[in-house]
């Protein structure tokens, strides 16, 4: 039975692209070559490579806008201390809504002086802080658009003089936000982008240069932009699927499309789980819930294992929530298909009918 997959992440793909990425894996285009071999400096792979950079800007609307795509690897985490070390000379601010604004924060005091925007952490970050006021002497302001743990979404995002940075990594290609606001967006890859091994970076190149310190060539942005995502092997295979998923995006009508279908299901699920008596959700604030990751938990713990029986009756996969918060998230990411939100939600009405 195919599951339906709510996990966080590495997350659903959408079949077509399992697909062709797996026919790839045996003959990619034709060749007699699989994708797994074939030269990075192929003129194949070099297209694969244009063409993934160019999707990633076009889909946003920042193509011919001063950005650049560039297909890293690492991790979101890495980008916590790339964004640092070309950016920070003296002090920068971030609002802290969770674990992975937390990391950020720690690795970038390595490089001067952090300035905490706002905090959520007086309530397991369950609510987006206030940003009341921004220093105009900061290098940049950071931002975590989503909390994949929490299930918080910034709706806005406040605006200083310095350049704004926002980690994406759970949210991008999601829905319909202006990314003109942004100067740099770093995304891990495996949520809406595609699979674990390469980390996009949205970068306006006039904001680079500014620091007096050295920079390491594998961590200089500029470097990386000169040499088109190619001044050391690249994920091959992820880089491939990513553009094979970007492709599939532009084939739905691109993010308005999607984000369409997102509101639609997340709002499914928010509604049985504000109207089912049995469920409760970890965030009160409609106006700050996720789109992209739904958290919960069941009033009456006896009943948690009851619900995780129907559950995997139903092949629901990767609904447990993590282990900070405890309850359970429904992780809606672009591929996730309504029907999937559907029998989670049927499941949840079942436990209600036989409680």
């Amino acid at each position: 039975m195919k599951k339906h997959n709510f996990g966080a992440g590495p997350c659903i793909l959408p079949q077509e692209v399992y697909t062709k990425a797996s026919q790839a894996i045996l003959d990619f285009d034709n060749s007699g070559l699989s994708i797994l071999e074939i030269s990075h400096r192929s003129d194949a792979f070099v297209d694969v490579m244009e063409n993934a950079r160019s999707l990633a800007l076009e889909l946003l609307g920042l193509e011919n806008k001063g950005y650049q795509a560039l297909f890293l690897q690492g991790g979101a985490s890495f980008q916590f201390v790339m964004v640092a070390y070309n950016l920070l000379e003296n002090k920068a601010g971030y609002l802290n809504t969770g674990r992975w604004a937390g990391n950020a924060i720690k690795e970038a005091r390595n490089f001067g002086e952090v300035l905490e925007l706002g905090t959520s952490v007086d309530k397991n970050f369950n609510y987006i802080p206030e940003v009341k006021s921004i220093d105009d002497r900061l290098d940049y302001i950071h931002y975590t658009s989503n909390n994949t743990i929490a299930g918080t979404q910034m709706q806005s995002f406040p605006k200083g003089k310095a350049p704004l940075v926002v980690d994406m990594s759970s949210d991008i290609y999601s829905r319909e936000i202006d990314y003109s606001q942004f100067d740099l967006i770093y995304a891990g890859a495996q949520k809406n982008i595609g699979p674990a091994g390469a980390t996009l970076v949205i970068i306006k190149e006039n904001i680079l240069g500014k620091v007096s310190r050295a920079i390491p060539s594998m961590m200089d942005y500029q470097v990386l932009i000169d040499k088109e995502s190619m001044f050391n092997t690249p994920s091959v295979f992820s880089i491939y699927t990513s553009m094979l998923n970007l492709e599939w995006l532009k084939k739905q009508g691109g993010v308005p499309a999607i984000a369409k279908l997102n509101k639609a299901k997340a709002d499914l699920l928010y509604a049985e789980i504000d109207r089912n008596p049995l469920f409760e959700a970890n965030v009160n604030s409609k106006n700050v819930r996720s789109m992209m990751n739904v958290t919960f938990q069941i009033k009456n713990k006896e009943l948690e294992n009851k619900f995780t029986t129907l559950s995997q009756e139903a092949g629901v996969h990767g609904i447990k929530g993590h282990r900070s918060v405890g309850g359970y998230r429904a992780s809606l990411y672009n591929a996730l298909p309504i029907s999937s939100v559907e029998v989670l939600v049927s499941v949840m009405r079942e436990l209600e009918k036989i409680s």
